[in-house]
């Protein structure tokens, strides 16, 4: 799934190759040596190929131009005032480290590989300053290729990831959708091996989560209405017919949605985290439903596999909640033709069809109070289900679900406070069926906050903690 560059980036990159630079003059003030003159106009406005040769006939030479040693400056470090010529070699170099794989061997074989290009990331506060944006852009497309080359994660490959990562991620959090694209294309360019992912899950506080800022806004789901995600419909609205939300492109949406497509490969790592910190598996069934191209749906469809293959015994319970299983049947009915996407539809809804039929009722209720997250789904009003489970309910695990149902009743959930009445409607079906574990229930904090929430402002969660405190008082005084 390889991408074109940033336009942005291309076009910086082609007005830099196109000014004057007075190398001359630079020599004559010592910036640089005749050595360095040499070298440089030797691979500057040549043909590719007469680069590679050059550079393959003396490698070492060209890894001090670049990186330093035996005693000489990296010409960035050489040049450091100079922005003309900081500019202009880090469009060069970056030109090499593309066009020469195999110098990238002799420039990572040197002790510090990335320390010239590191400092360039804070060459300048002004956000318009071309210098940190080519600097990223060269230690991009070197730490991708480095990765490759060295089979472990060496420190110094770890220590510039981290750094790239945190300048990365300042694109990622910008209002300009140009540089959160440009973002999300060096992300991926990175995330092609294991450690990069795996240090990318690390730092994701400020990598990770921009990107899925970018997913909620073009689902229509920012992070103080989670109720968006949870209530979706099962009908699939193109974007074409309704547009993505927060004025996120469909550029942008694809480049994101593989980033997070390439770390789905760590499942088993990153999955539980997903959900938990994200909502990831609703947030997807929503995008699923405004996806406007097959390659997005794809791409949706391939990372769900991922996430759920990886973590069947928490995220399959999320996804059977959320209805997947009747947004793919619905996917199903859609005239799709790309081989790969239907290829994944089948075999996500094969898994999810063979988990949904070992489950009991109970299974999708424990599910649903698991997920941190209440919906009035059926078993909720149902007293058969109440007078065939709630013993079990209370007693199994040593009374876990009682223990989750507190933790979500303690939250405020002003976006949603529909959970907080379904959750006192299930406190009052408790204390109706097994009315001697009210000491239980009562010692998890669950008597407390129904009776708190008889002040509540919403009329519906007034209501069902009415119901519930009055169910706590009936046995009082009986």
């Amino acid at each position: 799934m390889s991408i074109d560059p940033p336009t942005y980036i291309v076009s910086l990159q082609n007005n830099i190759r196109a000014r004057p630079i007075s190398w001359e003059g630079a020599v004559r003030a010592r910036t640089i040596t005749d050595e360095d003159l040499k070298r440089i106009k030797s691979v500057d406005k040549v043909r590719k190929e007469q680069r590679k040769q050059t550079i393959e006939a003396d490698p070492q030479s060209y890894s001090t131009l670049l990186l330093g040693g035996n005693g000489a400056q990296s010409i960035f470090q050489a040049a450091f005032k100079r922005q003309d010529i900081i500019q202009y070699m880090l469009v060069l170099a970056g030109d090499i480290v593309d066009d020469i794989p195999s110098f990238v061997s002799e420039l990572v074989q040197h002790p510090n590989p990335f320390e010239p290009f590191l400092p360039l990331l804070k060459y300048s506060n002004n956000a318009e300053d071309p210098v940190p944006l080519l600097a990223s852009t060269v230690l991009s497309s070197l730490l991708s290729q480095a990765q490759l080359v060295v089979p472990k994660l060496s420190p110094e490959i770890e220590d510039a990831l981290s750094k790239l990562y945190a300048f990365i991620s300042t694109l990622a959090k910008s209002s300009d959708a140009g540089l959160q694209d440009i973002a999300v294309q060096e992300y991926s360019s990175l995330l092609r091996a294991r450690k990069s992912r795996e240090v990318f899950w690390k730092q994701r506080k400020e990598t990770l989560n921009p990107l899925i800022d970018i997913l909620r806004a073009a689902a229509g789901a920012p992070k103080e209405s989670d109720s968006t995600l949870w209530s979706g419909g099962n009908s699939i609205r193109s974007a074409t017919e309704v547009g993505l939300s927060g004025g996120v492109g469909i550029q942008l949406l694809y480049h994101v949605l593989l980033v997070v497509w390439q770390l789905s490969f760590e499942g088993s790592l990153i999955g539980e985290g997903l959900e938990d910190e994200h909502d990831i598996i609703p947030l997807y069934c929503q995008l699923l439903r405004l996806s406007p191209k097959e390659k997005t749906t794809r791409i949706l469809l391939s990372t769900l596999y991922n996430l759920l293959s990886s973590n069947r015994n928490t995220l399959l319970p999320a996804a059977t909640l959320i209805k997947l299983p009747t947004l793919l049947q619905t996917l199903q009915g859609r005239h799709l033709t790309d081989e790969d996407l239907l290829e994944d539809l089948n075999a996500l809804k094969e898994m999810l069809d063979e988990y949904t039929k070992t489950q009991t009722t109970f299974d999708q209720y424990a599910a649903e109070v698991q997920s941190g997250h209440l919906r009035w789904s059926p078993p909720h009003r149902n007293p058969q289900f109440w007078r065939e489970n709630a013993r079990r309910i209370v007693e199994e695990g040593n009374g876990e679900l009682p223990k989750k149902l507190a933790e979500i009743m303690s939250k405020t959930w002003d976006n949603d406070k529909q959970v907080l009445a379904i959750g006192c409607n299930d406190v009052a079906c408790l204390v109706k069926e097994v009315p001697e574990k009210r000491t239980q229930l009562e010692k998890v904090g669950l008597k407390g906050r129904v009776m708190g929430l008889m002040q509540e402002a919403d009329e519906s969660v007034r209501w069902e903690s009415l119901r519930a405190v009055g169910e706590w008082l009936r046995y009082n005084f009986e």
